[in-house]
């Protein structure tokens, strides 16, 4: 990895030319951003501005209940050519990730010291996974410290400017609240209900749902926009507005009734409705069709569930293991 995490707040500009990043191909990161964040290509500079301020924010990710598929999603976030990866380039730098478990070098004390030095100064926190509470948290522990207790510390700390739950299990408690929850996970605003939380759910969610939300909230702490506007489960409006059904490019087939009745039938093969296979598209709202994943080529992906033949299961959707399930039936 070409830059370290937590080294990334100053002289952000000079460095990414250092690590090959030209200042065109920032400017075009910027605008995508600027795109996904229902800006538009024309705010770039202000995008740059923000993300190249010595006042902005760092950012500190945490780990809790989860299978790390949120971190992975990000860190696959592939850059305008699709080859050199922004997490190596970009993310961590202009971002200035101080302290990631997953990817970060230090490991036992010396991650510790370098989490409670980068809460010594302003930070966005990122929660990623849910947060176990039954018996005092004791399922879940980093370091001998209960989750719960971590996050608690983070989160209630004076220099925390907001936090974003990123995923599922950190905005709703995921897979280990499904029922019977043995363990009693929720999600980060169910836990600090008085907290500023922004939240990006997904199974996994698109990075670009992460970065953008990340970005706005910088360009917020450096005075260059307003936090995007939340639905009522504190989503941005902007990434999660439309159901996954009114953006589907098999949304035609449903207006005909067209549906696929098997996933080997020849119908299914061409592209008609998967709705009657179990799709919870129409009560699912997220931007999938739109962005798509794996990997990012100019801000879009080249895939998704839906046009890859399997159902909408609605991951971004509160409870929706418990809800959503048998995913392969219709809702009733």
């Amino acid at each position: 990895m070409k830059i370290s995490v937590g080294h990334g707040l100053a002289d952000a500009e000079k460095r990414l030319e250092e690590s090959g990043v030209s200042r065109r191909d920032f400017m075009k990161f910027c605008g995508i951003i600027a795109a996904t964040m229902g800006m538009g290509p024309a705010y770039a500079t202000e995008v740059a501005a923000a993300l190249t301020a010595d006042n902005r924010p760092s950012v500190i990710w945490l780990h809790n209940a989860e299978c790390t598929g949120c971190s992975e999603s990000i860190l696959r976030m592939a850059s305008i050519d699709g080859k050199t990866a922004y997490i190596d380039t970009l993310i961590l730098d202009v971002i200035s990730l101080e302290y990631q478990e997953t990817i970060m070098a230090s490991a036992g004390e010396m991650a510790e010291k370098a989490l409670h030095d980068a809460m010594k100064k302003p930070y966005l926190l990122v929660v990623e996974g849910g947060i176990p509470m039954k018996d005092n948290g004791i399922y879940g522990k980093v370091g001998g410290v209960t989750m719960l207790e971590m996050v608690k510390k983070a989160i209630t700390n004076t220099n925390c400017l907001a936090t974003i739950a990123y995923g599922t299990c950190a905005t709703y408690g995921g897979v280990q609240a499904a029922k019977p929850n043995p363990t009693d996970a929720k999600g980060v605003k169910a836990v600090f209900p008085k907290s500023l939380v922004i939240n990006v759910p997904g199974c996994p969610p698109n990075p670009y749902n992460l970065v953008g939300t990340v970005v706005a909230a910088i360009m917020t702490v450096t005075k260059k926009a307003p936090l995007p506007k939340l639905d009522a489960d504190l989503r941005p409006i902007v990434f999660f507005g439309q159901t996954v059904h009114d953006q589907c490019e098999r949304q035609p087939f449903f207006e005909k009734e067209q549906f696929a009745m098997s996933f080997d039938s020849p119908e299914a093969k061409k592209g008609w409705c998967l709705y009657k296979l179990g799709c919870k598209g129409p009560s699912t709202y997220n931007n999938c069709p739109t962005k798509k994943f794996n990997p990012l080529d100019k801000g879009v992906g080249v895939n998704w569930p839906v046009q890859a033949g399997h159902p909408c299961i609605g991951c971004s959707e509160p409870n929706f293991w418990d809800k959503m399930s048998p995913f392969y039936e219709m809702e009733k």
